[in-house]
């Protein structure tokens, strides 16, 4: 089942006076924050909503509805933000990461279970899974057609076809 609230980034400090936060996004860019008019903590059970947002480096600066004061501001340090996963547009065959990570990993052929994915990093030429096996190895996977075939969160898996020579370990 998909979480319907996602973890979207931390508060990190205080920004001025008027009680503005900076928060470090844990999305794709911290210009997806920006579009979000509510956000939320306690993983999506009390709501805030943002008065302004806007960009400050890699950092988004958000000033919530009725906090006004960097004293107010301050009690946020180190608090989550949840965004609710139908404000955030995907476009088809996109997937949060959020929603990748656990997934059982299966390969196409014979529907061995190789692991689960443990991380995802971004590369910037393709996504790279990491695979937990049994015996606890991490190996890495490629986000290529020709690897990774399927992927659904909604069945938990994800169905590969390991090129020759990818588990270098495996027979």
């Amino acid at each position: 089942m998909l979480k319907p609230f996602l973890e979207a980034g931390k508060i990190v400090t205080t920004h001025g006076l008027k009680g503005e936060v900076k928060v470090f996004p844990w999305t794709d860019s911290p210009e997806e924050l920006l579009d979000i008019d509510v956000l939320y903590f306690n993983k999506g059970q009390t709501p805030v909503e943002i008065e302004t947002a806007r960009l400050q480096g890699n950092m988004a600066l958000l000033k919530f509805q009725g906090i006004d004061t960097i004293e107010e501001a301050q009690g946020f340090r180190g608090k989550i933000l949840y965004a609710d996963r139908k404000d955030i547009p995907l476009e088809e065959g996109q997937y949060f990461i959020q929603d990748i990570i656990g997934l059982r990993v299966l390969d196409a052929d014979d529907g061995r279970l190789y692991g689960t994915v443990a991380d995802v990093s971004k590369t910037g030429a393709n996504d790279v899974y990491h695979i937990q096996f049994a015996d606890g190895k991490i190996r890495l996977v490629p986000k290529i057609p020709e690897v990774v075939l399927k992927i659904s969160p909604e069945e938990g898996e994800m169905i590969i076809r390991p090129l020759k020579g990818l588990f270098d370990d495996e027979n």
